[in-house]
């Protein structure tokens, strides 16, 4: 039954969240004022940054070394940095990293923003707080937009970021990643143990789509 409930929805939903996304929008939240693009994933509209965004607040982030990978909007990026973090927000999409620096100038944010393809532009360093929003879906991304969707034919993003994220962490290290029951897990967990991490489940919620789940990395 929830998944003709899910098909239902996705069927009426997606088509009128496509053309309201489909120019730049104004996102306000907790003080922040943003410019969202359509080729950016926008916050308000996919559970999954506003859940990820719930358990990073909940952190003590004053004086915290913050990174997060694939930023996409920059939403959990400046709320940590108002919390008195000290944050790195990398993308790949350019044109999010534009107005990554757009936004963050606007709300009088001094976040460092990367271009960077998982690690490939970070200098090695190690981070108390990780956030990664990852895209989860095994297919080869074909624009800039697509690229917050999709990880790959056969999930080569998750292989490459568990290769390098053990290089960027340090004992006590938080590494929180968000993912949805639509995704490959049992790739991802594999991933993970081809570089010697390990994935455990710290909490899930079931929206009338899909079921979000945070990971803790280790």
């Amino acid at each position: 039954m929830r998944t003709v409930l899910k098909n239902i929805i996705s069927r009426s939903y997606k088509p009128i969240l496509e053309r309201y996304l489909s120019r730049t929008r104004i996102y306000e939240q907790d003080g922040l004022r943003l410019k969202i693009p359509p080729e950016v994933f926008h916050p308000a509209f996919f559970t999954s940054t506003q859940f990820l965004l719930d358990k990073i607040i909940a952190l003590p982030l004053k004086g915290k070394k913050f990174l997060e990978l694939g930023a996409g909007s920059g939403l959990i990026s400046m709320i940590a940095a108002k919390k008195g973090a000290t944050v790195m927000a990398t993308e790949l999409n350019k044109i999010a990293v534009e107005y990554l620096a757009i936004n963050c100038s606007a709300n009088a944010l001094g976040i460092e923003i990367r271009h960077s393809d998982l690690f490939q532009n970070i200098p090695e360093q190690q981070f108390d707080i990780i956030a990664i929003n990852p895209p989860y879906y095994k297919k080869d991304p074909l624009s800039e937009k697509e690229l917050a969707w999709y990880c790959g034919a056969t999930g080569e993003y998750f292989f490459r970021l568990f290769k390098s994220l053990p290089s960027y962490c340090k004992a006590g290290t938080i590494v929180l990643m968000t993912l949805c029951d639509g995704c490959d897990l049992d790739m991802i967990n594999c991933a993970a143990q081809s570089g010697g991490m390990k994935l455990q489940l710290l909490d899930e919620k079931q929206t009338l789509i899909e079921k979000n789940y945070i990971y803790t990395i280790s």
